[in-house]
């Protein structure tokens, strides 16, 4: 290892696959996240094997060391396999005394073919030293490694139309007439073979598993095993606790709906307020439970055999999620771009969905999910991209009336603006650029992670006394409380000022945080000789 870190050291400047790093006691997680992103999607663009991230030394190449501890490190790693896609991890950490001192050197996998490698839903890649998104081209490449058959486009030797629903083509054949109106005279004329080739389900009269998915019998998922066309419904009280299930197969053409029915699509009732709010809605937009569920049929891998999970929660959230990594580049990329995506996982099975009028290709499906519950004025919808899966969250019910009340008042937001106000609203952690945007917007305050709606944003929603409750007041407001306490009462202890200002300072701060503020808030009235100790341990007026 001491002879791979000279000749990395040797290189004259970092590249593609090669990051030096001074990280003398420890080094921001998220920052390692996107490293290992870019390093691994650079060694597979570049034909490596590995990438190296070198911790404990400077920018001049000399060896400063690190004192990172174990504990740190397996921090570390817990981090990375919890929001990398595909869910991956550092080979070695190996570790090397130079001159004296310490030095980590992290190898990191190249990519999975065609597999770019996500922190946190974004890929990201490297220009020589500058890190950034990984660009287009680049992430095509990748994906183009994939030249693997269609899973869902295979012909199956040993089924046959006879292993298909009758029911199933039947209603088949109705949604197609749906999608082809102009084709619906001929295709009362064709036969079964012939429509179900021309719906492209099965191919010149094979069945597929796209074929027994949508179409099959239950009986003959036994063509597809050990992939599933398993979906299970499961219902869960305010506890999180089971109180009912059910399985559906195939045909999910006519399962799918069965399924639907069983979620409890309850009216949601907002609170009265003038004319801002409708009387009731549904809890849940029909298009999005539709739209969220033909995904997961769409989009899954089944050669990783799992099955289709929806979990409705009687706390008003339905959860959908599939196995697979998300072959977007991300979430907000697929609502950026608002346009069809060029690779399909499952192609054949997406085609013939679309001839069944069950999804579309237009690409603005997510984007139309979003738009639904902002409208509602909704929590949006919540993706977890972690551990080779996708899932998505959709809540039923308005988290926070006063939030709501700040969208509803505010109908020049856009949905990117939308999207950040409601990752603050849900106390997710922003990325710096997340966070210029919103400062350079002026809609929220406040230091990271503790941020609150800016003055902006309470004028426009009349609730500037909201805002001086989050935001608090100037501190000389503090001291003069201070000092009026002492004039009136002559002494106190640090108990006093507490019950004086907790209630006083910042909502956006935790009890901790707020007893800190006090303290330091008294070190420096000290400090500019307004207060003093006295022999008895009070605080009183300084008299000098």
């Amino acid at each position: 290892m001491e002879s791979i870190l000279d000749t990395l050291l040797s290189v004259s400047v970092e590249n593609e696959v090669v990051e030096f790093k001074k990280a003398r006691n420890q080094f921001n997680k998220d920052k390692l996240g996107k490293y290992f992103s870019a390093l691994s999607n650079e060694a597979n663009l570049l034909g490596k094997s590995h990438a190296w991230l070198v911790f404990g030394v400077a920018d001049d190449r000399s060896i400063i060391g690190t004192e990172i501890t174990d504990n740190q490190l397996n921090d570390y790693k817990t981090e990375i396999a919890q929001h990398t896609s595909p869910r991956t991890n550092f080979t070695n950490i190996n570790q090397v005394i130079k001159n004296g001192n310490k030095v980590l050197l992290f190898e990191i996998p190249a990519a999975p073919q065609g597999m770019p490698v996500s922190w946190k839903g974004f890929n990201y890649g490297r220009d020589g030293e500058s890190l950034g998104p990984l660009n287009n081209d680049e992430y095509m490449t990748i994906r183009k490694q994939a030249n693997q058959q269609d899973w869902s486009a295979r012909v199956i030797p040993n089924a046959n139309i006879d292993d298909l629903s009758k029911e199933a083509i039947r209603q088949a054949r109705i949604r197609f007439a749906q999608k082809n109106p102009k084709l619906k005279k001929q295709i009362k004329e064709w036969s079964d073979r012939v429509f179900l080739n021309k719906a492209k389900i099965t191919i010149k009269g094979k069945v597929t598993p796209t074929a027994i998915l949508l179409l099959g019998k239950p009986e003959s998922e036994h063509f597809i095993t050990p992939s599933t066309s398993k979906i299970s419904w499961i219902l869960k009280d305010n506890f999180n606790i089971e109180k009912d299930y059910e399985h559906f197969f195939c045909p999910l053409l006519i399962n799918v709906e069965k399924l639907y029915n069983k979620i409890r699509n309850l009216k949601y009732r907002y609170i009265k307020d003038g004319s801002l709010f409708p009387d009731e809605v549904d809890q849940y937009d029909p298009y999005i439970i539709r739209e969220a569920l033909n995904n997961c049929i769409a989009h899954q891998d089944y050669t990783l055999g799992g099955k289709i999970l929806v979990v409705e929660s009687e706390n008003a959230s339905l959860t959908f999620s599939n196995a697979g990594s998300f072959i977007p580049q991300s979430v907000e990329y697929v609502i950026k771009a608002d346009a069809p995506e060029s690779t399909y996982r499952n192609k054949f099975l997406s085609d013939a969905m679309v001839n069944l009028n069950m999804i579309d290709t237009i690409g603005s499906g997510i984007k139309r999910m979003f738009n639904i519950q902002r409208h509602k004025f909704f929590p949006l919808p919540e993706y977890d991209l972690s551990n080779n899966k996708v899932q998505v969250t959709i809540i039923g019910k308005i988290l926070d009336i006063n939030y709501a009340r700040k969208l509803a008042q505010m109908p020049e937001l856009i949905l990117d603006e939308i999207i950040l106000l409601d990752k603050v609203a849900k106390k997710k952690e922003l990325t710096k650029n997340e966070i210029k945007i919103l400062r350079s917007k002026k809609l929220v305050e406040g230091r990271k992670p503790n941020f609150h709606i800016s003055s902006k944003v309470a004028l426009a929603t009349n609730e500037k006394g909201e805002y001086i409750k989050w935001k608090g007041f100037d501190e000389n407001y503090y001291k003069d409380l201070i000092v009026k306490y002492l004039e009136e009462f002559g002494k106190a202890r640090k108990s006093d000022f507490k019950k004086l200002l907790m209630n006083k300072l910042p909502a956006v701060l935790d009890e901790n945080q707020k007893e800190h503020k006090i303290k330091n808030l008294l070190q420096k009235m000290k400090n500019e000789k307004l207060i003093t100790i006295n022999k008895s341990r009070y605080w009183v007026l300084d008299e000098i």
